[in-house]
């Protein structure tokens, strides 16, 4: 196959895997009510997620440097299938839901980075950071058509049956990669060398200080975009009540709209490190983003337009260094070893992602909850704290290698 053929097959691949993404996120008013589950409680749910992702990525991640990673691929979008359809039909409340969001992100863990594993294994040189920004950016449009496609059946029928579809999209992954991509042989030994050597290659990948300020920016940067895409829907309903009728679209479209504009942001933003250089890029976008992050959550009160606009810009900031951070930890990394950066880079930025929907909601609980516009404005600029600390350790940094 092309390298273009291939880039094609798993960006196709990466954005049915995620159907299911969003849908809880989507719902998450309604399966709120439902439940009677508090904020905290809520965003525990969706943080929960992130907390599968978090278990399962050493393990999956890393076994791409030891076997095809197409069987990795295979077994774990069958997971994120079946943490769907258990929301569907076994979803009993929030200890159920905790079960079928954990082993929906161990899903993710074994589909997203090893999908980039394979890319990278077979795409190579000048194109490769571009395969990489493409591929990356496939994550937000299958997380905006996780939403849209939630609230439509939602809205259509019961939110179980949102859950139901969902699962189909990775089932279709797995075959596609599996059966489109051709094997390559794993860099290391199989499964009998693993053990302790691949504990030491977990560590050699956290120590490679190149590597690590890309781990370490990808975590402030995970922070953000997964605690706002766990509660942007819930804002912009928050938002609907305290002006009714002001909004042209549901809250669950406004969201998948929003989150529509990443991958342009990620891609443009690619393009652009490679002319002023990726630290550079990174430290100005991180330093936008936290300004915006601060002025947002407070914006409800302000017209549709206005307060859609201002989410949309601030989108955009999270967003214009995603694919940059990513394809700096690729140029960083020993090839050999690159399956296992790759493991600590996503346990990072997804064990953010796993904290930043709790922290979020805790905020809104204690500071009066969702109909007080002064408990959305801090949630959101609690959501630049990591950013603000991480920014400081990046600026004057030698750069790291080119592709």
């Amino acid at each position: 196959m092309t390298a273009v053929a291939i880039i094609i097959v798993l960006c196709l691949a990466e954005t049915l895997s995620m159907s299911a993404f969003a849908t809880y996120p989507a719902l998450l008013s309604v399966i709120q009510q439902t439940w009677g589950l508090s904020n905290s409680a809520a965003g525990f749910v969706s943080g929960m997620y992130f907390g599968g992702y978090m278990v399962a990525v050493p393990v999956l991640a890393s076994l791409t440097d030891r076997l095809d990673a197409r069987r990795v691929y295979l077994f774990s979008a069958t997971l994120s299938a079946i943490g769907a359809l258990g929301f569907a039909f076994a979803g009993w409340g929030f200890r159920w839901a905790l079960v079928w969001q954990a082993i929906g992100g161990m899903g993710l863990a074994g589909t997203y980075m090893p999908g980039l594993k394979i890319l990278t294994d077979h795409v190579e040189g000048r194109i490769q950071s571009r395969a990489i920004a493409f591929y990356t950016s496939t994550f937000g449009i299958g997380t905006s058509l996780s939403f849209w496609m939630a609230g439509a059946i939602a809205g259509a029928a019961a939110w179980r049956w949102a859950f139901a579809v969902a699962a189909i999209g990775p089932a279709l992954a797995g075959l596609i990669v599996t059966a489109a991509l051709p094997p390559k042989r794993a860099a290391l030994g199989g499964l009998g060398a693993a053990g302790v050597a691949d504990v030491r290659r977990l560590w050699r990948a956290l120590t490679n200080p190149n590597a690590f300020r890309f781990v370490a920016a990808y975590g402030a940067h995970c922070w953000e975009l997964f605690g706002v895409r766990a509660w942007i829907t819930a804002f912009f309903a928050f938002a609907a009540t305290a002006r009714p009728g002001a909004a042209g679209w549901s809250p669950a479209t406004a969201a998948a709209a929003i989150n529509l504009l990443g991958p342009l942001a990620s891609i443009l933003g690619n393009e652009v490190a490679g002319r002023m250089g990726r630290v550079r890029h990174v430290t100005t976008v991180m330093a936008s983003s936290i300004a915006l992050a601060c002025m947002v959550g407070f914006a409800a009160p302000l017209p549709w337009a206005l307060l859609f606009g201002a989410a949309a810009i601030y989108f955009l900031t999270v967003m214009a260094d995603s694919a940059t951070l990513t394809a700096g930890v690729v140029a960083s990394s020993d090839p050999a070893e690159r399956g296992a950066t790759m493991a600590v880079y996503s346990l990072a930025g997804f064990g953010a992602g796993f904290l930043a929907p709790l922290a979020f909601g805790f905020v809104l609980d204690a500071a009066g909850g969702q109909g007080r516009g002064l408990a959305w404005g801090l949630a959101f600029a609690g959501l630049a704290a990591p950013t603000a600390v991480v920014l400081p350790f990046l600026v004057n940094r030698r750069e790291p290698r080119r592709n």
